[in-house]
C-alpha cells in the first residue's frame, strides 16, 4: 500500500484538507448560530451562545458517537467500550474534553468581543488557528523528547505561524464606513 493512502484509498492530505475546510468555516458558523439564537423580539440574547454550544454538542454526539458506532458495527469491530485499552480511551476522553472546552472558548471569545462582534470572528479564529499549531508543535516535540532534533526551519515555521496569525489579526478586513451626509450630497450632484 502506498504511504500516502489508507485502506480507503483516499490520501491522508485529502482528509487534512477536509478538516481545514470544516474548521476554517467552524467559527463563522458558530458565531452565526449563536447570533441567530435571538428571536425577533430580542429574547434569549443572554443565553444564545450557551444554547448554540449545546447544539454544537448535539452535533458532536451525532458525529462522534452515533456515526462511529455505526461504522464499527458495519465493519465488525467491537463496540464494547471497556474492551479497549484504558490508556487509549482515557487519552481520547481527554482529547474530546479539550476539544469541547476549546469550542466553548470560541463562543466565549465571541461574546466578549467588542461590537460589532462579527468583525472579530476572523480575529478570534486567526488567533486560535495560528496559535494551535504552535502549541501543538511545542507539546508534541516535548512529548516525544525530540528537541535535540529540531532544526532552525522548524523554529522559523513556528515564528512564521505566529507572524501570520498576528498579521491576519492586525489587518482583518473592516467594513467600509457609511457615507457621510456631505459625501452623499456630492455624489448626487
Amino acid at each position: 500500500m502506498d504511504a500516502n493512502t489508507v485502506s480507503t484509498g483516499i490520501p491522508w492530505y485529502a482528509w487534512a484538507l477536509m478538516t481545514v475546510i470544516c474548521w476554517g468555516t467552524y467559527g463563522v458558523c458558530m458565531h452565526t448560530g449563536s447570533m441567530k439564537m435571538v428571536d425577533e423580539n430580542g429574547l434569549n440574547q443572554e443565553h444564545g451562545r450557551i444554547m448554540a454550544f449545546l447544539w454544537v454538542g448535539i452535533a458532536y454526539f451525532l458525529t462522534a458517537v452515533i456515526a462511529p458506532i455505526i461504522i464499527l458495527k458495519v465493519k465488525g469491530g467491537p463496540i464494547d467500550f471497556w474492551a479497549y485499552p484504558t490508556k487509549g480511551w482515557q487519552w481520547s476522553l481527554i482529547a474530546g474534553t479539550l476539544g469541547a472546552i476549546g469550542a466553548l472558548g470560541v463562543l466565549l471569545a465571541f461574546g466578549a468581543a467588542p461590537n460589532p462582534t462579527a468583525l472579530y470572528v476572523p480575529v478570534v479564529m486567526s488567533i486560535i488557528f495560528a496559535g494551535a499549531p504552535i502549541v501543538n508543535a511545542i507539546v508534541n516535540t516535548t512529548k516525544t523528547n525530540a528537541w535535540n532534533n529540531v532544526s532552525g526551519l522548524f523554529i522559523l515555521g513556528i515564528l512564521l505561524a505566529a507572524c501570520g496569525g498576528y498579521l491576519v489579526t492586525k489587518y482583518a478586513p473592516k467594513p467600509s464606513s457609511p457615507p457621510t451626509a456631505t459625501s452623499a450630497v456630492t455624489e448626487n450632484k
